[in-house]
C-alpha cells in the first residue's frame, strides 16, 4: 500500500499517477503536458499550464477558490488547501493524486 505524504481539500475528483512539477512563476518553468502542477495557488495566468497539467495540488485555497473551478473546467484531479505541497513535493517526484479522497501518495 503506498504510503499517504500529503493531505488537502478534494476540489476535482480524480486519480492519476505522474512527476511533479513546482511552479512559482507560470511565465518561467518548464512544464510538460502530463506534468502534476504544484503551486501556491493559481490564478489566470497558469491557465495555459493547467490545460497541460494531468492535476493541480496548491497549498492554499477551497472549492471556489480559481485552482478548484478551473481543474473542475478542465476535467482534471485537483487538491487544495495542502498547506505545504510546495515543500513538500520536489520536482520529478513521482506521485498518485487521489483528488477524490485529497491524499497524495508517493510511488516506488
Amino acid at each position: 500500500m503506498p504510503k499517504i505524504i500529503l493531505k488537502g481539500t478534494p476540489a476535482s475528483i480524480g486519480v492519476i499517477e505522474g512527476k511533479v512539477k513546482v511552479v512559482n512563476d507560470p511565465y518561467t518553468h518548464n512544464f510538460k503536458k502530463g506534468d502534476i502542477l504544484v503551486t501556491e495557488m493559481t490564478n489566470p495566468r497558469f491557465v495555459l499550464l493547467i490545460h497541460k497539467a494531468a492535476a493541480i495540488i496548491t497549498d492554499i485555497g477551497g472549492q471556489l477558490c480559481h485552482a478548484a473551478i478551473t481543474a473542475r473546467e478542465f476535467k482534471i484531479p485537483c487538491i487544495v488547501g495542502t498547506e505545504n505541497a510546495t515543500t513538500v513535493l520536489k520536482n520529478g517526484q513521482k506521485v498518485i493524486v487521489n483528488a477524490t479522497e485529497g491524499n497524495v501518495y508517493e510511488t516506488k
